[in-house]
């Protein structure tokens, strides 16, 4: 996928007696509209033009959009004033507090010359990340994967609008159980278009009887009769699951109103876990302006053994690379190196060896304090040797309380985009939503799936 690389112009003071600012620039122009709503227009604007190259954007005059559209492009700034003075200095400065980068400040005479340095600029400025053009990219990314995704909780309003938005973006086909004249209704009643899901009664599905004899079959060794297996498979979640392996489905999304446990234990049962991890993990990707990181587990285990935090730390690794994370993996503790002593920071220790066993190709470091994962300056003093201190992208906590805490004291101090649970270390794609999750967040969990189940096939 090709990152930004284009300028934004935008305009102070309107006093310049009938010149053409635009026109007075080398390039395509295109004009951006500042709407009443400005979370939706931002969004918009980043979906028309995120995969433009080498064009000149003509802004709204509103520095506020116009700087947090340059961020979330990653395109930077001319800015085009009729007068020099302090507001000029004062608009720069509220451009960058934004995270926009200012290639010049200049009069409309000399704009023309103005363009071409910008936009060698552009083509040097390393990719450039944020919040809109992460969840741009998702979507393209979900759509080139062409998955077919099942939801097995057709019970909830929610579900039904997301379905409806990833279907009418083209995110992915989806499937949804539940009684079809009931779901109809309600999204008929609601504006939302399900007309090309999927709608299936699994209670009334020909495929119920043929799950049962392969979920008997799948767990016979645990004593499971037919009959059991029957009534196991009434459940949407193992219905849902066994579509999944049986690739009526390419991945499952769920958890909206059943718990992590219910929507994790048929995936256990029958999709099983890939050779590498004795354990499903999770990682929340954490988007800010210009960085991105992996964070687990956050969602899944209370307190992993040594092993199963070393398997946690490459599967993690693994996923976070997926979705644009140059994997440098940090097991954190309370202790860097050998700073402290005890049985947590040995755990951690261990964990970190056995890391390295099993993945001796990947940048793995460990035990390491949060700051000295994260601050080059910390990491210098700590430890000026290590591979990953200082710039580390994936963080792995000790146990489930670290980790929950931590992503969420990142996501609402930050403003951190917090895109997950992903659920990882299974074969095939199974994710569990926040019985809190938002229409978006559940469109957003939707397209990870996809993408996971793209890159499975």
């Amino acid at each position: 996928m090709t990152d930004s690389r284009s300028v934004l112009l935008t305009v102070i003071g309107r006093n310049f007696d009938g010149i053409d600012v635009a026109g007075l620039a080398a390039g395509n122009q295109l004009e951006l509209v500042n709407l009443s709503d400005y979370e939706r227009d931002l969004h918009r604007v980043v979906n028309e033009f995120a995969e433009l190259s080498g064009h000149l954007f003509v802004g709204t005059g509103s520095i506020a959009f116009d700087s947090h559209v340059a961020a979330a492009l990653g395109a930077p700034v001319i800015v085009v004033y009729d007068r020099p003075g302090d507001h000029v200095q004062l608009a720069v400065a509220d451009i960058e507090c934004c995270g926009a980068v200012v290639a010049e400040a200049c009069d409309p005479e000399r704009l023309s010359g103005a363009v071409g340095p910008a936009l060698e600029l552009a083509l040097d400025t390393a990719a450039v990340i944020s919040p809109a053009l992460f969840e741009h990219r998702l979507i393209v990314r979900a759509r080139n994967a062409n998955s077919h995704i099942v939801l097995p909780e057709g019970d909830d309003d929610r579900i039904l609008d997301a379905a409806s938005q990833v279907l009418a973006q083209g995110i992915a086909d989806v499937t949804i159980l539940g009684n079809a004249s009931d779901v109809l209704e309600r999204a008929r009643t609601n504006g939302w278009d399900l007309s090309r899901a999927q709608i299936i009664d699994h209670l009334e599905s020909p495929w119920l009887e043929e799950f049962a004899g392969i979920f008997a079959e799948l767990r016979k060794h645990k004593g499971v009769t037919l009959e059991q297996a029957r009534e196991t498979m009434k459940d949407v979640s193992y219905f849902a699951t066994m579509m999944v392996y049986k690739g009526l489905a390419d991945g499952m999304v769920s958890g909206a109103v059943h718990t992590t446990a219910h929507t994790i234990k048929p995936a256990l049962q029958i999709i099983k876990t890939v050779p590498e991890a004795s354990v499903v993990s999770s990682i929340f990707l954490m988007i800010m302006q210009g960085k991105r990181y992996a964070f687990g587990d956050s969602a899944v285990n209370p307190n992993p053994t040594a092993d199963q935090l070393g398997e946690i730390a490459v599967v993690s690794a693994r996923t976070a690379a997926q979705f644009g994370v140059d994997p440098k993996v940090a097991l954190l503790s309370y202790s860097t190196g050998g700073s402290g002593a005890g049985p947590d920071v040995e755990k951690v220790i261990a964990a970190t060896q056995r890391a390295k066993e099993i993945a001796p190709e990947l940048a793995i470091d460990g035990p390491l304090q949060f700051d000295a994962a994260m601050e080059p300056s910390v990491a210098r003093k700590k430890m000026p040797d290590s591979p990953v201190a200082g710039q580390a992208t994936v963080m792995i906590f000790p146990d489930l309380d670290a980790g929950n805490i931590g992503y969420k004291a990142v996501q609402r101090t930050a403003g951190a985009l917090a895109v997950g649970p992903i659920l990882q270390g299974l074969k095939k794609p199974v994710n569990d939503l926040s019985r809190g999750a938002t229409v978006p967040d559940i469109v957003n969990t939707i397209a990870i799936t996809a993408i996971q189940a793209g890159g499975s096939r």
